[in-house]
């Protein structure tokens, strides 16, 4: 399994939340590979979300796929790539 982790800036609050529930966690719960996603608040207007798949192959294609949402609402501060090397 590998993960794709984003640590986002949050811009606006409100927007972000309606974007994530509206858009990105839905869009992610379609694609192909997914095990499972957690998007958290880590305090400060930082998020940070890791979201599983079931090979490397569909991790990167979800990590290069998408359109970001607008830098009014969220900024990337971060995004990897990265294999799961234990679990519970």
């Amino acid at each position: 399994m590998h993960a794709v982790i984003f640590e986002v800036e949050i811009v606006d609050r409100e927007s972000a939340t309606s974007n994530l529930k509206d858009n990105i966690v839905p869009g992610a719960a379609e694609a192909p590979g997914i095990v499972a996603g957690y998007w958290t608040d880590i305090g400060e207007d930082r998020g940070l979300s890791m979201i599983v798949f079931d090979s490397e192959d569909a991790a990167r294609a979800y990590m290069d796929s998408g359109d970001p949402p607008p830098p009014e609402i969220v900024k990337f501060v971060r995004r990897e790539l990265g294999e799961v090397v234990a679990h519970t």
